[in-house]
């Protein structure tokens, strides 16, 4: 089973977050597509998801995870000590979607942003849809 994990491909604060899973997801659980790639489109299209969304998904069996919960289960299935973030589930979802926007509104702003999507390495290409 894997999960796919839908990213800002012009982000390079989400481009460093794909990179830091690929180096603690040594089974190869999570494979990525950017939003603005052809996949990316067709998997919000498919899961109807707003072309205007702001942050990370996951798409598991169908189900989509978004915002902090997106986060959170991407947590969960790491390797080493990344397990125990997963205990903020317990914190109200509206609490820790808030604190989620301010930070996808701001990512830009604190970390820039790319002129097009990364190239991924040899190594890990097939894990990009």
């Amino acid at each position: 089973m894997t999960a796919v994990v839908l990213f800002d491909g012009e982000c390079n604060f989400c481009d460093a977050s794909v990179q830091f899973i690929i180096a603690r997801d040594p089974l190869g659980y999570f494979h990525f597509a950017a939003l603005q790639s052809e996949i990316g489109e067709e998997l919000q299209k498919k899961h109807q998801i707003p072309a205007n969304f702001d942050g990370v998904l996951v798409i598991e069996n169908n189900t989509v995870y978004h915002s902090s919960d997106a986060a959170l289960y991407i947590c969960k299935h790491l390797k080493g000590m990344w397990k125990v973030f997963y205990i903020f589930k317990i914190v109200p979802k509206t609490f820790r979607n808030a604190l989620y926007k301010i930070f996808a509104k701001n990512r830009y702003k604190w970390f820039g942003k790319k002129d097009s999507c990364m190239i991924p390495s040899p190594e890990v290409r097939n894990r990009f849809l």
